[in-house]
């Protein structure tokens, strides 16, 4: 398992305190405290990749780990290749509130924001 290092400064995410925030009350409330964030990629969606969420207490050997403010969010080492320089964020306005990825790697992605493709 990797920690979030200079060795990998160029393949990190950065969680923004609105998303640290929102992930600590969803593990109080799922009672989840133990849990970390795992975001993945996979194919599908109107884009071509799709992006998951969930909690999990699972780490694997291929696992990256980035924390802020005592949270850990999670992905793995291929999720990560097209997730490099990502920054997750909860965004809350008039329409809603959601988890956004502001994924660089993206070409373009749909409306909904929960898929994207590569240039």
């Amino acid at each position: 398992m990797a920690e979030s290092t200079g060795e990998i400064d160029d393949r990190r995410i950065v969680v923004t305190e609105n998303a640290a925030r929102r992930i600590a009350l969803l593990k109080a409330q799922e009672h989840a405290e133990g849990a970390f964030l795992r975001i993945a990629v996979s194919g599908g969606g109107c884009s071509g990749f799709q992006y998951g969420l969930s909690f999990d207490d699972q780490r694997n050997v291929d696992d990256f780990v980035f924390e802020r403010d005592g949270i850990s969010v999670v992905v793995d080492e291929t999720s990560l290749d097209l997730l490099k320089g990502a920054e997750v964020d909860f965004v809350e306005d008039l329409m809603g509130a959601a988890f956004q990825i502001r994924n660089p790697n993206a070409a373009s992605s749909c409306g909904c924001g929960n898929s994207f493709s590569i240039g």
